[in-house]
């Protein structure tokens, strides 16, 4: 796979994958990223996976920093170990009724089928996390079944209900905090996709598998994590 090392100023570098959104690229981003952090290099500061990339943060002024790009050279010249395979199985529950699937309808329409088919169609899949990011804790996955892969709404919302299960252009994900955002809203998880005050404080990483499955309000409320039941 074609790769390419660059420096992205004096404390970083980058590695570049095929452009594309692809699970083997991601799983080769997320192989190099694992790598680089298991080395335990004493001047690498944090490393940052993207869908095709990988930022090493650096230490200029430590020993050793200026062997980085040689590292990153020689990682990529080893096999891509399946990193799919390591990720965890998550498994999600969503209440696709009423107010918590305000954008439904909408979906339905782009696709021509109806509401059941949609919820059908998302629930169908296993969805491959391939980068946490926009706010903490929110996991871009896919694919989304293409008959419902609707874009982006045109007009953003200012405030999105914290948990929403969205999707848009190929991409299904699920907001951890109250933010804007400009994806269709299908449904809501009574779990908290990042709690700080847990333990482990993300519920995804990349590379993980992701399953939704349905509830109803009634479920919803008995185990939401939101303090809104």
């Amino acid at each position: 796979m074609d790769a390419r090392v660059v420096p992205a100023g004096d404390a970083a570098w980058l590695v570049e994958l095929p452009e594309r959104i692809d699970p083997v690229v991601n799983a080769r981003a997320i192989d190099i990223a694992s790598r680089v952090t298991r080395a335990r290099l004493p001047f690498v500061r944090d490393v940052v996976v993207g869908y095709r990339s990988v930022m090493v943060y650096v230490d200029p002024m430590a020993d050793g920093a200026g062997t980085i790009e040689s590292r990153l050279r020689s990682i990529l010249g080893e096999p891509t170990e399946d990193t799919c395979a390591r990720g965890a199985s998550v498994e999600v529950p969503v209440c696709y009724d009423g107010v918590f699937g305000m954008d439904l309808a909408d979906v339905a329409a782009y696709a021509r089928c109806d509401v059941a088919e949609v919820i059908e169609r998302h629930l169908a899949v296993e969805y491959r996390v391939f980068v946490v990011g926009f706010v903490p804790g929110f996991a871009y996955m896919a694919p989304v079944d293409p008959r419902i892969a609707a874009p982006r709404r045109s007009s953003p919302r200012l405030k999105v209900p914290r948990g929403s299960v969205a999707i848009a252009a190929g991409q299904t994900g699920i907001y951890p905090a109250e933010t804007p955002g400009g994806w269709n809203l299908i449904g809501r998880t009574p779990l908290r996709p990042y709690a700080p005050d847990r333990s482990e404080p993300f519920m995804f990483r990349a590379g993980d598998r992701v399953r939704f499955r349905r509830i109803n309000e009634s479920e919803y409320r008995a185990t939401s994590e939101w303090g809104d039941a």
